[in-house]
Formats: structure tokens, sequence, C-alpha cells
């Protein structure tokens, strides 16, 4: 059989085992609120959300710059600056929402 045949057929197959499960999601709107601060503490979260992601992202590709820096103190130096970065973008991440709830209560 032709790899072409073969694909077309995993895809086809994966698609009509996926439709059920998608047909079951609801999709709730993620920035929606009653009042402004509500408001606020939602967009928070969902940027704390997307940084926090991207930080995880940056933390794996700091571990591929330092397996392929091969013992070179430049590109080392360059994937520890990226691994700190990486550390810091999380923890910003993980406190975006106590830290606009803090800004919030002080108002």
């Amino acid at each position: 059989m032709n790899k072409r045949a073969i694909h077309l057929i995993i895809f086809v197959s994966m698609f009509c085992i996926a439709l059920p499960v998608f047909a079951s999601v609801t999709i709730t709107p993620p920035i929606s609120a009653r009042d402004f601060p509500t408001l606020i503490g939602n967009i928070a979260r969902v940027i704390g959300t997307i940084i926090g992601g991207l930080g995880t992202i940056m933390l794996m590709v700091a571990g591929i710059m330092f397996l392929f820096s091969a013992g070179n103190a430049e590109r080392m130096g360059k994937a520890k600056a990226a691994l700190t970065y990486a550390i810091i973008g999380i923890a910003i991440g993980l406190a975006a929402n106590a830290i606009v709830n803090t800004i919030l209560s002080m108002l």
C-alpha cells in the first residue's frame, strides 16, 4: 500500500475518533466579568497562564542550549542567562494573579 494512502487512512481515523470528544467540549469566554476588578483579575490569570507556558517552553530551550553548547563558555553563558530568565518568567506567571489581587486590594 502507498504511504500516502496509509497516512490518509490514519488522518481520517484520528479525525473520526476525535470528533465526538470535541463535540462534548463547551467553550466559555476566558475574559468575562461583572465588575472591573474581576475583569482585571481574569485578564491577569489569562496572561499569567500564557507567560507560565512560554516560560516552560523557554526552560526546555535553555536545556537544549546547554546540551548543544559542547563546553563552549560563551554558549553556556547564554544558556545560563536563558535559564535564569525562564525561571523568572515562570515565577511571574505563577504570581501574576496574586500580584494583581494585592494591587486591587490596596486601591
